[in-house]
């Protein structure tokens, strides 16, 4: 039997290694373009299959890309009422029904990790991270650290699936790397490192940054990266010194060990708080059908308990 098309598109961005959000028009009440139980996968760059098109489509699909960028973000409630008083961002709709949706992000089933630069510390990092159960990128700029015989060490009895990725321009590996894929930066140059770092913060938030180096090297980088246009929040997306706190040995294995503990860290699940409900106020600034623009009630987003 023929899956049907939200499912083979969930099916298939999963096999991509790609993250993906299921909504489904849980609830109907009065008109609305669609009945309960439609649904439509969303992804970072495309949709697939329709909840009734228009502001309620664009809005939930505004709402699943915001979840994509949340790593451990949690299923949604998203109640939306079509009234053609509201102000709204992506136009009107005005059936006067009220509709929930519910928002279940379908994560990957693998974590993906980079390491950008495989130096005497890159490689003692990848053998420890190849134990875990993730995919595990390892990028140079320069051939020789990537030849399978100095690899061995890190795919022999390998848990991760190993990629590897000879760059001479580091940062292009970016975009091919999983959505949400946490990175290491720790290249041989410190130029290649500010512009992986540059690369990466003009990028969507996601999964774990870190920086390999001293408070000197990144007051440095802080400096360089606010030239080029990055503000302090979008810095303080980056984590450095990298490591666990309280192993202070400079040998290579231990830093590999500190380095992966993070990393281990980042991999356990962090749930967001519980399934919420939100009224969105791009369809509705009015929660009672019969209030009047001059009597607005406040929205609010707040906990169901399961």
């Amino acid at each position: 039997m023929t899956p049907p098309g939200w499912l083979a598109a969930l099916q298939a961005a999963q096999a991509r290694g790609e993250a993906a959000v299921l909504v489904t028009l849980a609830a109907v009440r009065g008109h609305a373009p669609r009945e309960a139980g439609a649904k439509m996968v969303v992804t970072r760059h495309a949709t697939h299959g329709s909840v009734g098109g228009g502001n309620l489509e664009a809005t939930a699909v505004q709402r699943a890309r915001d979840l994509l960028d949340r790593p451990h973000a949690g299923p949604e409630l998203l109640t939306l009422r079509l009234t053609d008083r509201a102000p709204a961002e992506h136009g009107r709709q005005c059936c006067g029904g009220e509709v929930t949706l519910l928002l279940d992000p379908a994560r990957t089933a693998r974590a993906a990790v980079a390491v950008f630069g495989v130096g005497h510390v890159g490689l003692a990092v990848a053998r420890v991270l190849a134990t875990l159960d993730v995919d595990l990128h390892l990028i140079d700029s320069r051939a020789a650290q990537l030849v399978p015989e100095r690899l061995e060490v890190v795919t022999r009895d390998a848990q991760a699936t190993v990629h590897v990725h000879h760059s001479p321009i580091p940062e292009l590996v970016l975009p091919l790397l999983p959505p949400g894929a946490h990175l290491l930066v720790m290249t041989h140059d410190h130029a290649e490192d500010a512009a992986v770092l540059d690369a990466a913060l003009r990028g969507p938030p996601g999964g774990f940054l870190g920086l390999i180096g001293s408070s000197v090297k990144w007051s440095r980088f802080q400096a360089q990266l606010r030239d080029l246009g990055h503000a302090p929040e979008v810095l303080a997306r980056v984590t450095t010194p990298i490591g666990v706190p309280g192993i202070h040995s400079k040998r290579p294995e231990r830093i590999a060990l500190a380095v992966a503990a993070q990393i281990a860290q980042q991999l356990e699940p962090h749930p967001e708080p519980n399934l919420s409900s939100t009224l969105h106020p791009s369809l509705s600034a009015f929660p009672n059908p019969d209030a009047q623009p001059s009597d607005p009630e406040p929205l609010m987003t707040h906990p169901i308990t399961r």
